[in-house]
């Protein structure tokens, strides 16, 4: 007998590697590991090319559904490298 119910799966993602992690956390982590002008090249976006802060940045990818995926793209790559 198991103490999960399904109710309780629905909310568990141990295997989706954004699980818990904000956009503010990824995008610290990808700016401290590549910075603006490496970030710019990964994905052409004026907010990392033209006067680039973490704070344009979030407010941007979160209006902007295909570069916040292509942004989570890179940090789950770069997960991956790390582990």
């Amino acid at each position: 007998m198991h103490d999960s119910t399904p109710e309780d799966n629905n909310h568990s993602q141990p295997k989706n590697p954004l699980h818990g992690v904000t956009l503010e956390v990824l995008l610290t982590e990808l700016h401290a590991q590549y910075g603006w002008e490496r970030l710019a090249k990964k994905v052409d976006i004026n907010c990392f090319k033209q006067d680039p802060s973490i704070k344009s940045c979030l407010k941007f990818l979160r209006k902007t559904p295909w570069a916040r995926e292509k942004v989570e793209a890179i940090y789950i790559q770069l997960k991956q490298v790390k582990s």
